[in-house]
């Protein structure tokens, strides 16, 4: 076979211990909660890695054996198996769950209810679609088959496996998710680290664009200080309208150079302004003779370049995948192109039974995109599981309507089941539907707060997602949530080092932390995000009377407050939340600390788009508790295993009223090889009780600039120009939580309805004269109210434990 790059080579580790086998049958013992069961007649096992599954080299794992003739029972800390040495069948094999986790064993030929996977594709849905199986399940145990999977080869190729093979293994994990998870990454390989620049906002659309217009438009976010990281380029880069002897133009990698007369020149600008880019490509057509890669591909392959015949596409044929890139890729990529965006839509059959050309793309362009020494990047679609170690996902081409959104949270932190925790949705919607200013802003706010933020929208003059084509106030808000999005980097670079580290996605459902509650299943759109977030993210229309809308949520136990608005929550209960089109719930716990890039240009040289460790940087810190945040910083874009990481700790210290910066702390050259010499502090304490602060830098104090917003409750205290070796420190008179403002809320609510204006004085007369909520609420139930009014005033009244305060 034709030799195949070595960087095309993917880590794997066969098995070594913990195996107990018989002529026809092998148990390997991965973890007391992991199983492999393999069943071959030939009685050839197999240990190469194979499409899901790299890793099977465990640390040793302490279980026993008890055999007979006709028997075999293995028992680990946790699980306890019997088989009868026959053939695999429900009567002769089962595994029971210790601890009185179930009472019922699983028997062989069973599936599990699991909490749901992710899919291939959302193309055209409206609403909801069925979801593959997930690795979690309320049941204890889940499932993988990886008896069909190809084999990574040593020569970093794949093949088929041998016929009758039963290859399984059996997650017995019982509502310890996360365990489950880091196990899962384990056996089937890790989640990448992302490119820092993947985490700010992306700009995509189906457009005819030009040169000229493209800067153009960059030229304008840039004038409304509008952040983009990712510039993507559908296919209208390449030629389309093509001789139709060579086919449709829907597969191209040939410039169009009446848009584009300079290709380089215009990635180039792109790269100055702070812009990565990735180019679509739809690979199913092959490589046609009017290609300007034609020839070479040809002579590569052997085809007769004068009769111009055409080159399928093979991804079967190893000589036909290394020309592809080294051919056509590589030479488009050394003129500028950063990543590509892999849109197959052709269906899972090649020449070789069973392997999805989905997958084989998604595996080489990711190992492929590694070889310039940069942090390896793809886009493309879900090619089942273990898809997860070929970053990002492109979800697909869904309709600009409230089902779509409202399925995408769900949908999105349900993959997290199957480690798939970097899902890209087509922000807005891609396509039908109609404008609609309230669902353009809903779905931004929901974006700014999944794992990539990336609007885009199909081929159509009035489907288009630039802010300043909404009306106000909704194109403001967008603006808003956009910028808001760039400064969350530094936050959301410290949870992707988390997640690659870890093992613990961006996105979570709220059982992953809360297993045995079941209000914690009910809330299928709420989520965390990250260590400090919990998401509600409003998926339907205002209430045409409140003028707000509402996300039924379950707040975990203890205190909670809003990012946003400074409202305080006490936990454990179901509550409805209100909030009019500016924001929507986004809960922080308390002690919670999220560093964002301070307001401005994040590069050193003042690029709007930049994503280099920012000079200035705000804390915002939460009351309530204690807590602590590291922020993890590198250099953004280098290999993989670059270990030039440094890590600066922000705690807070409730009970002795202090919040420190320690000194930054590298783990491989000096802080500054990645980090500016000194930096800027703006330290926000919000939904704070007005109090006096002391800063002090390596313990020597310091006078600085302070101020205390008592409309918003934030206290501000500016701390410039600090060497990253330095300790901040800031000691408080008092720390003590903001009082909720009552009456302030619910007048400021009630004077944005559509209530009458009767109605609406009577309501605030009861709110203003009662000092208890409980009677308060029963006075207005009394009243002719409309249900979601009512419900808001509930939620304004019983926020945190009833705490009234006057209007100020």
């Amino acid at each position: 076979m034709i030799a195949l790059p070595e960087h095309w080579n993917f880590k794997r580790r066969p098995a070594r211990e913990n195996m107990v086998c018989g002529p026809a049958w092998r148990f390997t013992v991965l973890t007391p909660r992991l199983i492999r069961l393999e069943y071959t007649e030939q009685g050839r096992f197999e240990d190469r890695a194979s499409q899901r599954v790299l890793n099977r080299d465990f640390p040793p794992v302490a279980f026993t054996t008890q055999e007979s003739e006709t028997e075999l029972v293995m028992t680990t800390e946790y699980l306890r198996l019997v088989y009868d040495k026959k053939r695999f069948s429900p009567q002769g094999l089962s595994i029971t769950l210790s601890g009185g986790f179930t009472n019922k064993p699983w028997h062989y030929g069973e599936s599990s209810a699991t909490l749901g996977g992710t899919v291939r594709t959302l193309d055209e849905a409206d609403g909801a679609v069925p979801l593959d199986p997930g690795l979690l399940s309320t049941q204890g145990f889940a499932l993988l088959d990886d008896s069909d999977s190809l084999l990574l080869t040593d020569d970093q190729w794949v093949a088929p496996r041998a016929q009758g093979l039963i290859d399984l293994y059996f997650f017995g994990y019982g509502r310890d998710y996360k365990a489950c998870l880091k196990d899962f990454f384990t056996l089937a390989g890790g989640v990448p680290l992302l490119p820092r620049y993947a985490l700010g906002n992306w700009w995509s659309r189906y457009h005819k664009y030009t040169d000229e217009s493209y800067r153009a438009l960059i030229r304008r976010f840039e004038a409304e200080q509008l952040p983009f990281t990712v510039a993507v380029v559908d296919m209208d880069w390449h030629l389309v309208d093509i001789d139709p002897q060579y086919g449709s133009g829907w597969t191209g990698y040939t410039w169009n150079r009446d848009f584009f007369p300079d290709p380089e020149g215009f990635l180039a600008w792109l790269h100055e302004q702070g812009l990565r880019v990735t180019l679509n490509v739809h690979p199913a057509e092959g490589i046609r003779g009017h290609e300007e890669c034609y020839r070479a591909m040809a002579a590569r392959l052997g085809v007769d370049a004068e009769a111009e015949t055409p080159i399928p596409f093979d991804c079967s044929d190893p000589a036909f995948m290394r020309s592809y890139f080294e051919e056509v890729h590589h030479p488009l990529e050394d003129g500028g192109v950063d990543f590509w965006w892999i849109d197959w839509q052709q269906g899972t059959v090649t020449k070789t039974p069973g392997l999805d050309p989905l997958w084989m793309l998604n595996h080489y362009h990711y190992l492929d995109s590694a070889r310039r020494g940069k942090r390896p990047l793809i886009f493309s679609r879900y090619a089942g599981i273990g898809s997860h170690r070929y970053p990002v996902g492109f979800s697909g081409d869904t309709m600009v309507t409230w089902a779509s959104l409202a399925f995408q949270p769900y949908f999105t932190a349900t993959a997290s089941n199957v480690g798939y925790g970097w899902w890209s949705h087509d922000i807005g919607g891609h396509m039908r539907g109609i404008h609609d200013d309230e669902l353009m802003t809903r779905w931004v706010q929901f974006g700014v707060f999944s794992p990539i933020n990336r609007l885009h929208s199909t081929s159509n003059q009035f489907n288009t997602k630039e802010p300043w084509g909404f009306a106000s106030p909704a194109g403001q808000i967008i603006g808003d949530f956009l910028r808001l999005r760039h400064r969350l980097i530094p936050y959301l670079y410290s949870m992707n080092r988390r997640a690659s580290r870890e093992g613990e996605p961006l996105m979570q459902p709220l059982y992953y932390a809360e297993p045995y509650q079941e209000e914690a299943y009910r809330v299928p759109n709420e989520y965390y995000f990250g260590t400090e977030f919990l998401c509600c993210p409003i998926t339907r229309p205002m209430d045409p009377i409140a003028q707000a809308a509402s996300f039924r949520a379950w707040i975990p136990p203890g205190l909670w407050i809003d990012f946003f608005t400074g409202i305080s929550y006490t936990g454990g209960r179901l509550l409805e939340l209100w909030r009019g089109l500016e924001t929507f719930p986004l809960l922080v716990k308390a002690g919670g600390i999220v560093p964002l890039t301070d307001r401005g240009p994040s590069a050193r040289d003042g690029r709007i788009n930049g994503v280099d460790n920012p000079t200035a940087l705000e804390v915002a810190v939460f009351p309530g508790g204690s807590g602590a945040f590291t922020l993890w910083e590198d250099e953004g874009d280098g290999p993989l295993d670059d270990q030039s990481w440094t890590a600066t700790v922000f705690t807070l210290d409730w009970e002795n009223r202090r919040f420190t910066i320690a000194p930054c702390v590298a783990c491989g050259g000096p802080p500054t090889a990645v980090l500016p010499a000194a930096r800027d502090w703006r330290l926000t304490f919000r939904s704070w009780a007005e109090s006096r602060a002391v800063v002090a830098i390596d313990g020597k104090p310091v006078s600085v600039a302070t101020e205390y917003d008592t409309h918003r409750s934030v206290l501000t205290v500016h701390v410039p120009g600090v060497p990253v070796s330095s300790e901040v420190s800031v000691l408080f008179d008092r720390m003590q939580l903001a009082v909720n403002p009552i009456e302030e809320w619910a007048f400021q609510f009630l004077r944005k309805t559509r209530l009458e204006f009767d109605l609406m004085e009577a309501v605030f007369h009861v709110i203003k004269g009662q000092t208890d909520p409980a009677q308060a609420l029963a006075s207005l139930f009394a009243m002719d109210i409309p249900a979601p009014v009512f419900s808001a005033l509930c939620e304004i009244a019983t926020c945190r434990g009833g705490v009234w305060g006057p209007r100020a």
